[in-house]
């Protein structure tokens, strides 16, 4: 099954511009639907600022803050793009409370090479209120299917593990920023 989902402001878009696409039902909600299969608890290490120290988190806390378990420094929140891997991605998109922008995208991709400083500083300045996953669509050919990525780079919203909008091409610094605060 599939529906229209705009590519420019999501499934209830009158934006004069508004281009669809079919999307497929099981992603726009693969998480609730079960599509994806949770793997046996996936954690993500984050490195202290202050002693050097390796910080096993859970995928669910990946946004916050943290303390560090050695030197009880406080540990910053995510603050750069997460390079994941599939049951990373599954794991993040279906446990954090904060909206979940993925970047699909190709080490040859110039396109992509070049939106990439965009991207961190997205992720930058949404620090605690979003994630930023970049998933290589050459490594993770599973995921580019079931987004039906057919161009690149392409970025997805995510909330509550239920696809918000996608759209393939070039974005500015203040669209994903957009994208990502009214998917809170």
């Amino acid at each position: 099954a599939t529906s229209e989902r705009c590519l420019v402001g999501g499934a209830r878009c009158r934006h004069p511009a508004a281009r669809t696409e079919p999307v497929p039902a099981v992603a726009e909600s693969f998480v609730n639907a079960g599509a994806l299969t949770l793997g046996e608890g996936v954690s993500m290490l984050r490195t202290c600022t202050s002693c050097g120290k390796n910080n096993r988190l859970p995928a669910a806390r990946v946004a916050d803050t943290g303390r560090c378990g050695a030197c009880k420094a406080e540990l910053p929140a995510l603050a750069e793009p997460l390079d994941v891997d599939s049951a990373e991605f599954k794991e993040i998109v279906s446990t954090v409370k904060v909206p979940v922008l993925v970047d699909f995208w190709a080490g040859w991709c110039g396109p992509c090479r070049m939106v990439a400083p965009t991207v961190s500083r997205v992720a930058r300045d949404l620090a605690v209120k979003a994630i930023v996953l970049k998933v290589n669509s050459e490594r993770h050919p599973d995921l580019a299917q079931l987004f039906r990525v057919r161009g690149i780079p392409n970025f997805a919203v995510l909330k509550d593990g239920d696809l918000v909008l996608q759209q393939s091409g070039v974005v500015s610094h203040q669209q994903l920023k957009r994208w990502l605060t009214e998917a809170t």
